[in-house]
């Protein structure tokens, strides 16, 4: 059965040396595999994986590609603000944004950024209680 299944995101690169530099030198991300110039491979400590892989589409996406679950997300967001991520603000109604982070009431707090190759990326912390 699926409900018995692992999952895995998939995300688009058209430069793949690119966006392997940005999830190293960016994120702190070292890849598990690799598989030559068509794709990368990466599992976290927290138990999860990804891949990116060479696709001609990256960054068509208009919606979040992958979320990583955080505990701390101001220091998330300082850490990535430093190594030069711009992150992004919607207009969501009823959400209050400060300093790029988002607070939904009930959700928790969330931020969103891009990648190398135009893909949104999503950090979020969980609201506490």
């Amino acid at each position: 059965m699926l409900s018995d299944s692992q999952v895995e995101a998939n995300i688009p690169a058209s430069d793949l040396k690119r966006a392997r530099d940005f999830y190293a030198d960016t994120m702190g991300l070292t890849p598990t595999q690799e598989f030559g110039e068509e794709a990368l491979a990466y599992k976290t400590a927290g138990g999860t994986a990804f891949n990116i892989y060479r696709t001609a589409y990256a960054g068509q996406a208009g919606h979040t590609i992958a979320q990583w679950h955080v505990r701390d997300i101001e220091t998330e967001v300082h850490d990535l603000k430093a190594k030069g991520v711009t992150f992004e603000v919607y207009d969501m109604p009823g959400v209050e944004w400060k300093d790029g982070i988002a607070t939904m009431p009930g959700l928790g707090r969330s931020a969103w950024f891009k990648d190398s190759e135009g893909n949104i990326l999503c950090l979020d912390e969980a609201a506490s209680g």
